[in-house]
This record gives structure tokens, C-alpha cells and sequence, in this order.
């Protein structure tokens, strides 16, 4: 899901820079960059997976 709004913000970006858009001092093309690659980064650490590394139930022997 992270890569997923990633790939969007990246594609924003993009289409921000072609055509010249500002969306006003704070939302800008290097904004919508830094959101993707934060997104990225979060996607590739396992946030937002649903997977839990341990549990709490465990297999019994």
C-alpha cells in the first residue's frame, strides 16, 4: 500500500515538474519527491505489511 501512494506521489512530481505547477511554498515538486522516497523507505522496512515478526501464538509441540 506505501508503494502504491509512492508511486503516486513520484507521478505527481513528475507531472509538477512538466508543467511548471507550485502548489504554493509548501506542496512542490522536491516535496512530493521527499514524500515518495519517505513512502519508500517505509514500504521497504516492513511498515504498513500486516505481518508481525513474532506472535503470540506459537506453534505447540
Amino acid at each position: 500500500m506505501l508503494a502504491l501512494a509512492a508511486a503516486v506521489a513520484f507521478g505527481l512530481a513528475l507531472l509538477f515538474d512538466l508543467a511548471n505547477v507550485s502548489l504554493g511554498d509548501v506542496v512542490t515538486g522536491s516535496t512530493l519527491v521527499t514524500l515518495g522516497l519517505l513512502l519508500t523507505a517505509l514500504h521497504l522496512a516492513g511498515v504498513g505489511t500486516g505481518n508481525r515478526s513474532w506472535s503470540r501464538r506459537r506453534a505447540r509441540r
